[in-house]
């Protein structure tokens, strides 16, 4: 009887061993079969990177426009191309519309020209925009604040008119 299932054992692993074999030889010649596709050709262009315009808004000084792109090359399919941009409302458009800069406190005021100013340095241009890496914007002091009287005899209305409540 051992003999018997020692015998019915071997047959199964002889079975899946030529299962196994016949698998990888399947496999085999399916890889075969497939044809080594060509590696494609790398084209090189000879057309030049593209120079952007500035954002040209579509109405007012800020929000949605468009810009205009072009390259140079002799084989290329597209020298002229326009795309969508946007310009920040908020963007001191003195220095440019595509320039951000992060800007310092205000200075003290010149009494001599009743100025005061800040520095801005650069923090982001918009599409390879041409910036100023530093700028200087000056504004009117405005009026010096000084205390007025009026307010405190203001209080002292106050106070008096509740002192006279009191004593009715």
């Amino acid at each position: 009887m051992q003999s018997q299932q020692h015998l019915q054992q071997r047959r199964k692993f002889a079975a899946a061993f030529l299962a196994f074999i016949f698998i990888l030889a399947a496999v085999g010649t399916a890889e075969a079969g497939k044809k080594e596709k060509p590696e494609k050709k790398v084209k090189k262009s000879d057309c030049g990177e593209w120079q952007w315009s500035v954002c040209v808004p579509t109405s007012g000084d800020c929000g949605l426009g468009t810009r205009e792109g072009t390259r140079t090359g002799a084989e290329c399919k597209q020298t002229m191309k326009t795309q969508r941009c946007k310009i920040p409302c908020n963007w001191k458009k003195q220095f440019g519309a595509e320039c951000k800069y992060q800007f310092q406190a205000w200075g003290e005021c010149d009494l001599n020209t009743a100025l005061k100013t800040r520095t801005g340095s650069l923090k982001r241009a918009l599409h390879n925009a041409d910036c100023q890496k530093t700028v200087t914007v000056s504004k009117p002091c405005g009026k010096l604040t000084k205390p007025k009287p009026q307010a405190e005899s203001k209080k002292k209305k106050k106070e008096g008119k509740k002192q006279e409540k009191m004593l009715d």
